[in-house]
């Protein structure tokens, strides 16, 4: 997590919310009038965003007493209490509501990333994400998953190369594609590529990828590929995925399977604040 860029992007959640100020609570509440608001968790699951609650309540006045009662990726039950902040009430509510948004999206991708790994126990599976993140919100996202204990795929277009179909059919070829993106990156950059036939799979191997993807394969089409697989590339499998056949997936062999669901369409958990008077 960068702190430099969580604190710019929590201001600007803020900005958006409280625009020239918060008309609700300004002029109901004194300044002086101080409260204390509580996060109670309303369903089981993996807790994130301890540092959204910190930074967030900060940044609307530093002289906020926050306290989190638990670390990132801790199991959180319906009832806990997640965390106490104290201060001016005018305050606490005009952030509330950024924060509270924000730590349920993280904490239910937390969640649904530890059901998936659950899933896969007891093979050498690991889970990771996709680029399939909201807008804006993708270094949050992805943290989430790794306090759920996955992994994190690729960050952007920027940090490795993923050859799609849609690339090697406007290149002509895989080895097309791969010979022409290696005269230009560094030793440094790996390069994956989507495979949906036996003759890309033995293409790619022929090209020596650094991974290959099954992409939209069963899994007894991955089993009866895979041990045409070197050793030194890694395998992936994605597209079609779901918790129910996850373990089908995972028994294949593949080194990582790549989940979308579990940033593209996570359901939050449920999380609610109460406010107290001092």
């Amino acid at each position: 997590m960068n702190n430099i860029k969580l604190h710019s992007m929590l201001k600007q959640f803020l900005i958006e919310d409280i625009g020239d100020g918060d008309i609700n609570s300004e002029f109901i509440f004194p300044p002086e009038q101080q409260g204390v608001l509580t996060f109670i968790a309303k369903a089981d699951g993996i807790f994130c965003g301890k540092s959204i609650i910190e930074e967030g309540f900060h940044l609307m006045n530093e002289n906020i007493n926050v306290r989190v009662f638990l670390n990132d990726g801790e199991p959180i039950y319906k009832g806990d209490t997640l965390a106490e902040i104290q201060g001016p009430i005018a305050n606490l509510l005009a952030t509330e509501r950024v924060v509270l948004n924000l730590i349920q999206r993280m904490s239910g991708i937390a969640t649904i990333t530890n059901e998936a790994v659950l899933q896969t126990e007891g093979t050498a599976a690991k889970i990771c994400d996709t680029r399939k993140t909201t807008p804006g919100l993708r270094m949050l996202e992805k943290y989430a998953v790794k306090c759920g204990g996955g992994f994190n795929h690729r960050r952007g277009l920027y940090d490795a190369v993923m050859l799609k179909d849609n690339h090697i059919a406007f290149a002509g070829s895989i080895e097309n594609a791969i010979r022409t993106v290696k005269e230009h990156i560094g030793h440094t950059v790996k390069i994956e590529v989507e495979i949906e036939t036996k003759e890309q799979l033995l293409e790619a191997i022929d090209a020596n990828v650094d991974i290959i993807m099954f992409d939209n394969r069963t899994p007894e089409e991955i089993k009866a590929w895979i041990s045409l697989v070197p050793s030194h590339i890694a395998t992936e499998a994605s597209g079609g995925i779901t918790l129910n056949n996850i373990n089908d997936y995972a028994q294949t062999g593949v080194d990582w399977i790549s989940l979308g669901f579990l940033t593209h369409s996570v359901k939050a958990l449920d999380i609610s604040a109460i406010v107290q008077n001092n």
